[in-house]
């Protein structure tokens, strides 16, 4: 089962040392990805602790990024609040 996360507890996790990012109401930890970030690390960082979908979906990110996204995935958000 998968971790649930709210949004308060992903906007905590906003800096180059602890980094976490919301993709389509998945929770990702980009934290040890930001140095390997094609783009760099900086973009990374200006959404962490955001819903970063429109972002990451503006890019048209390859089939190759959205498979290794599986790798820094913690959880799912809550949906019931708010």
């Amino acid at each position: 089962m998968a971790m649930v996360f709210t949004m308060e507890e992903v906007a905590q996790h906003h800096s180059s040392n602890d980094c976490w990012l919301l993709i389509a109401g998945k929770v990702y930890d980009v934290t040890k990805f930001l140095e390997e970030h094609p783009g760099g690390e900086e973009i990374l960082l200006s959404l962490a602790g955001m819903d970063a979908t429109t972002n990451f979906e503006d890019v048209g990110h390859s089939s190759d990024a959205r498979e290794m996204m599986d790798m820094y995935y913690i959880g799912v958000i809550d949906t019931t609040t708010g």
